[in-house]
């Protein structure tokens, strides 16, 4: 299907579409935009602000100032396109389904200690590698298949940017668990109390490496000396 103009007077189509279009042929992805810039396009239209927002249940990413701090409170980015709207087959395999309640949400939240599952990031923190941007948290559906082989879609508390970086590939407990299976017994130990904790424990010998690996390069070869004269 060919893409139509957005301001084509003979466009049937609602505003959640018209703006998909509007954010492509004269935003462009990894622009930003304004919200004036948003209503005067779209002269009495009514909640085009929402219609907006609507796109990012059809995989659109669409950043505020409060997931990216180079913004005004008047300014949002198109991060990402997602699903052509504007094509009804395309539209109606991405619509989501089943919409997940607020009590769900926060459950699953809840669950996931307000942590991204796959950064470990916190809600409304700083990214360390950017810190221009915060983390919002989102519930997701992941398709997982369990140890047992069966197949299934769980909820899963994600970042914005976690999730727009995902695949759609499925989250595979089965070879978790066939891995584990193959660790020796001190090691399975070991993994049973940073499950029971939520977090890996750090041995000394881990905490000696990570710092080793901070200092220079000229500090890195001194400690080499002192080790190489050890008996090993």
């Amino acid at each position: 299907m060919n893409e139509p103009a957005w301001d084509d007077p003979a466009l049937k189509a609602g505003g959640m579409v018209r703006a998909a279009l509007w954010l492509v042929q004269e935003v462009g992805e990894g622009n930003s935009f304004t919200k004036e810039q948003l209503r005067t396009a779209f002269p009495g239209v009514s909640q085009i602000d929402r219609r907006v927002r609507d796109l990012r249940d059809y995989g659109w990413v669409i950043l505020a100032n409060t997931e990216d701090a180079t913004l005004t409170t008047e300014e949002q980015r198109l991060a990402k396109v997602g699903a052509a709207v504007w094509d009804p087959k395309e539209r109606r395999a991405a619509a989501p389904q089943n919409a997940l309640s607020s009590k769900q949400i926060r459950a699953v939240l809840e669950r996931d200690d307000f942590l991204c599952t796959t950064c470990g990031i916190s809600g409304g923190e700083e990214y360390p590698d950017d810190p221009n941007r915060t983390a919002v948290l989102s519930v997701s559906r992941r398709t997982t298949v369990l140890p047992d082989g069966r197949e299934q879609v769980l909820l899963v508390t994600e970042c914005k940017r976690c999730r727009a970086g995902s695949t759609d590939a499925p989250a595979r407990a089965d070879e978790v668990a066939a891995d584990i299976r193959v660790l020796d017994p001190a090691d399975r130990r070991k993994l049973a109390r940073w499950i029971e904790r939520k977090r890996r424990v750090s041995t000394p010998l881990d905490r000696v490496w990570s710092a080793y690996r901070r200092l220079p390069a000229e500090a890195q070869a001194e400690i080499r000396s002192e080790l190489d004269g050890e008996p090993r």
